[in-house]
């Protein structure tokens, strides 16, 4: 399986991840409080889509995708702060989606059939904001379902935590190597392979 973990890491970096780890899937904290920010404050895109809350199956059922996980991987993207708060946040949010994607896939044709990607946002903002609504919550066919993944907010992953097992900054300013004053943030994404 190591083998196959090295595969799948080298598959992120090369797809764009600024980091992949692998971690046990037990070292992942999920708490319903995390979930409960999708409705309270009330996230603008609660509801638009099947991968966000009240449509994903929450904390309960990732515990037991977790449960039957044989390995995480962990992605992270570092980006200038400022991208996050400009137009520029729905390329670098596709970008995440896509690497965990790939990487599920990839996973699959491993062999590691039941593997499942999280990642952060919204697809509905991320790759159908100038559409009306989602096809899928009105019974139709995804427009992007190989890069459309759950939001782990939904599901209560702790997000800093998994930052934290990997080894990487959670804090908010992260300062890489090659630091030049910008400030930085990051975003992140998992795999569950099983």
């Amino acid at each position: 399986m190591k083998k196959n973990i090295d595969k799948l890491i080298e598959i992120a970096t090369l797809s764009g991840a600024t980091d992949a780890s692998t971690i046990s899937p037990a070292r992942i904290i999920v708490d319903e409080e995390f979930s409960r920010f999708c409705r309270e404050p009330r996230c603008e895109n609660f509801g638009l889509s099947p991968s966000c809350p009240p449509h994903v199956k929450g904390p309960e059922t990732f515990r037991i995708w977790r449960e039957s996980a044989e390995a995480t991987i962990v992605v992270r993207l570092v980006v200038p702060m400022a991208s996050l708060f400009s137009d520029e946040r729905r390329e670098v949010m596709a970008l995440l989606h896509e690497i965990v994607a790939g990487v599920e896939i990839a996973a699959m044709d491993m062999g590691y059939v039941q593997s499942k990607a999280f990642a952060g946002g919204s697809c509905k903002n991320i790759f159908c904001s100038d559409m009306n609504g989602c096809r899928v919550l009105s019974g139709g066919v995804c427009r992007n379902p190989q890069l459309a993944r759950p939001s782990m907010s939904g599901f209560g992953i702790n997000v800093a935590q998994l930052m934290d097992d990997c080894g990487w900054p959670s804090d908010i300013n992260v300062k890489e190597k090659n630091y030049d004053g910008e400030s930085m943030s990051w975003v992140a994404g998992l795999i569950l392979i099983g």
